[in-house]
């Protein structure tokens, strides 16, 4: 009996961090990894998200092991079926609109589930922390009726395009923008999501409650926007942890059967000699501007990995199996087709996923063509890869203008006022060019390595990251108020 009664003691003397993640892969992956890291430190961690989007995110992870998984809890909450329809790639507005149902499904069917989740689990710890997405803010309201949880939010993008958003809300000119281009959100986001971020801040409980923001970036790329966040009138007294890059930043393991073809490929490249080209989970180019790209890479010749797949849908293993391209017509870009057999040797086209992390932390690849999605670039910046800018839509501009003009560790394939033209191939070409054999190219390179070694210097032992998650494990850990 005394044994038992220990036993309940130090479970309730344990704290218990409940995550709650907008089911977007860009969303997904990041809050993932920092459950990872935060059960490694000995803390349940409760992993809360359909069924479909948890599978989602175990499975994308393809086959690295996370951190402390003996304690890190996969709660599926059952919701309703919900349309998964196709990404449109002829649309002119790339937002990801056909992802729409899923967050509806969310805010409507698992959001209502935190309450009683946060009930059932309130005893038998003694205190919780509720980590959400900044986009579904509505969730801080489970805490209102468990005394002993804490709302937390978590930011998955990038500081600058925080400081940009608030910069225009507030009709302000924050001083970590100023000399920068300023970044019109118009054209960003849809009227749908606008709604629904919106819809989420009028159920928000009052800010005053809110204990502390997670950003998934790093000081040594955007300190100066993480202390300009500081000025936001409805954040101030709140304790911010810097917490980023999420993903792994080590030496990438060699080796073994499974490996994915392209990565031995690569093993037998010079080193900094092949361009990455990858739009990210979200979106999908039209063919026009496919072919364009296509014509662009075969007439830089310079080795190149390019990624063609079909947008992720809102249940990604419906209709087209995780996001491999669609069928082609028959044309040039088919798989196997004429672009393939001209460029065979050195061009390789991964259709489906490909291991990015792998890709971008291997010592052969020397650039990447990137749509400035936020995890694709601290990926990309972690591992000292310059970057051709391709923004799209949500944060990307911002992201944009971090790399181009404050990290200067990449250059523009084009200007965001010209997302609605086609790029042509001769300017493709150019850009490849001035990355890969060019002096602008060059520099970039040697800022993003000097880059690259900071970032990764910010996660271990000592670093800034490091010690901005022992901060919040200890905070989450603090004697009863």
């Amino acid at each position: 009996m005394g044994s038992d009664q220990n036993q309940e003691k130090e479970v309730k003397g344990a704290v218990a961090v409940v995550m709650v993640p907008l089911p977007a892969q860009g969303h997904l992956n990041p809050l993932l990894h920092l459950s990872g890291q935060i059960s490694a430190g000995g803390i349940d961690v409760y992993y809360v998200s359909s069924a479909i989007h948890n599978r989602q995110a175990r499975e994308r992870i393809h086959g690295r092991d996370v951190a402390g998984a003996d304690r890190l809890h996969f709660l599926d909450v059952p919701i309703p079926c919900f349309p998964s329809p196709a990404p449109n790639p002829n649309s002119a507005d790339k937002f990801p609109s056909h992802l729409q149902p899923s967050f509806d499904a969310t805010a409507d069917h698992i959001l209502p589930q935190l309450p009683p989740l946060l009930q059932s689990l309130s005893p038998s710890y003694r205190r919780i922390a509720l980590v959400y997405d900044s986009c579904i803010s509505s969730a801080a309201a489970a805490v209102s009726a468990v005394a002993n949880a804490e709302p937390f939010i978590f930011h998955a993008s990038s500081a600058i395009c925080n400081v940009f958003f608030h910069s225009q809300v507030h009709n302000k000119l924050y001083p970590a923008l100023a000399g920068l281009t300023t970044v019109s959100f118009d054209g960003c986001v849809s009227e749908e999501f606008l709604d629904f971020i919106s819809r989420q801040r009028q159920i928000t409980t009052n800010a005053n409650s809110i204990r502390g923001r997670l950003f998934n970036t790093c000081r040594a790329v955007e300190g100066n926007f993480v202390d300009g966040l500081s000025g936001v009138p409805s954040w101030k007294g709140e304790r911010f942890f810097v917490v980023g890059p999420l993903h792994p930043v080590g030496a990438i393991a060699g080796g073994g059967r499974s490996r994915h073809e392209c990565l031995r490929w690569l093993d037998l490249q010079p080193p900094a000699s092949v361009l990455y080209v990858s739009f990210g989970t979200t979106s999908s180019l039209p063919r026009e501007q496919m072919k364009e790209i296509a014509a662009g890479l075969e007439a830089a010749g310079e080795r190149f990995i390019w990624v063609i797949r079909e947008a992720d849908r809102c249940d990604i293993f419906k209709g087209v199996d995780a996001g491999e391209a669609e069928e082609d017509d028959g044309g040039e870009l088919a798989a196997g087709g004429e672009f393939e057999r001209r460029v065979e040797g050195r061009g390789v086209v991964v259709r489906g996923w490909a291991p990015q992390t792998e890709i971008l932390g291997h010592p052969a690849t020397g650039g990447f063509v990137s749509h400035c999605g936020w995890n694709s670039l601290m990926e990309a910046m972690s591992f000292g890869v310059p970057i051709l800018t391709w923004p799209m839509h949500s944060d990307q501009p911002a992201n944009d203008v971090l790399v181009t003009e404050v990290a200067r560790a990449g250059m523009r394939v084009r200007e965001w006022e010209e997302r609605g033209e086609v790029v042509a191939a001769g300017r493709i070409r150019e850009a490849v060019a001035r990355m890969m054999t060019g002096e602008e190219g060059r520099e970039a390179r040697r800022r993003a390595a000097e880059l690259g070694k900071k970032i990764r210097s910010a996660v271990m032992q000592g670093g800034s990251s490091k010690e901005d998650l022992d901060d919040f494990l200890s905070y989450i850990s603090r004697p009863s108020d």
